[in-house]
């Protein structure tokens, strides 16, 4: 579901949000894991950063015009899965 939240459109699953739109559209944020948060900016800190706030939590910002849309798709299908019930992740698995 998007909800408009703090002037910019926000994605969540049982409303608990797993990835950001800033206003102007250029980047994002998603929900990750620590381990998946130093990966993402290890490999391309020109891309990728500790997100304001959140960061202490995993999630990381990105540039978007420095994503691949295939990437952009498996971070965002991620950070639903972390943030969706076990039973909702489950019927996906189970139809994808």
């Amino acid at each position: 579901m998007e909800r408009e939240t703090w002037g910019h459109p926000t994605f969540r699953v049982r409303d608990k949000m797993f990835a950001t739109l800033a206003p102007d559209g250029t980047t994002a944020g998603v929900k990750a894991s620590l381990d998946q948060q130093a990966a993402l900016i290890g490999g391309d800190p020109a891309t990728y950063a500790v997100a304001a706030y959140t960061g202490r939590y995993g999630w990381v910002n990105l540039r978007l015009g420095g994503v691949p849309a295939d990437e952009l798709a498996e971070l965002v299908v991620e950070a639903w899965r972390q943030t969706a019930p076990r039973r909702t992740v489950a019927a996906y698995d189970a139809v994808t």
